[in-house]
């Protein structure tokens, strides 16, 4: 068998490459990991009794844009990351601005309360099971981005695995905001943000060995 033929064997019954592949994959695991969340909060933890008073405050639609932010930087680094050799990107800023912004917010919050109020401000009353209910809430995103970057090509395993961990956990944050009592900035500042590093951290480390091809 001569070059050209052994060429043309190869190339024999090839199809064309889907372009759209890498946005149904990441646009189905989005979908799944909020409406996974979301049903886990309505059937598990419950909507908040004032849901439809406290939609109409700002400190709400706070809450939602931290999660977002952080949920939209974590997909576009993801879909990035999802292909060969490719950069994070700029969705690492996104991110950093809206974990800078938030704490600027806490620490402002804090320094105009009584100094005996802070630590109420703080822990609030839900602290104990915040970060774990995010986590927890996070499972159905976490197995719907693993199953989409299972079918790509990350090389950057690691920081793949910690983009597709804060994408579930930010997804499962914004899930919670229906289900949680606290509106003061600092309590969300932290044990929200704890409650998405978990997933982070964990898909940091999975990364390394489920993302391997």
């Amino acid at each position: 068998m001569n070059t050209d033929d052994f060429v043309s064997m190869l190339a024999s019954g090839v199809a064309p490459v889907d372009h759209r592949t890498l946005a149904k994959r990441f646009s189905g695991a989005v979908l799944a990991g909020l409406l996974g969340a979301t049903l886990l909060v309505m059937v598990i933890m419950g909507v908040r009794p004032d849901l439809d008073q406290v939609i109409a405050t700002p400190i709400f639609w706070a809450k939602i844009a931290f999660a977002l932010c952080l949920m939209i930087g974590a997909l576009s680094m993801l879909t990035r990351l999802a292909r060969p050799g490719m950069a994070p990107g700029s969705g690492k800023l996104l991110i950093i601005a809206a974990v800078a912004a938030v704490g600027v917010g806490s620490i402002y919050v804090l320094m105009v309360a009584a100094p005996d109020v802070r630590v109420a401000i703080i822990l609030g009353n839900t602290w104990q099971v915040c970060a774990l209910n995010i986590t927890l809430l996070s499972i159905p995103g976490f197995i719907a981005v693993y199953w989409a970057l299972g079918g790509l090509a990350p090389t950057h395993l690691k920081l793949a695995g910690a983009c597709g961990g804060l994408l579930a956990g930010a997804m499962a944050t914004i899930a919670y905001c229906l289900h949680c009592p606290e509106m003061e900035v600092p309590f969300w500042g932290i044990w929200y943000s704890l409650g998405m590093l978990v997933p982070t951290m964990i898909g940091a480390l999975l990364g390394q060995f489920w993302l391997r091809w």
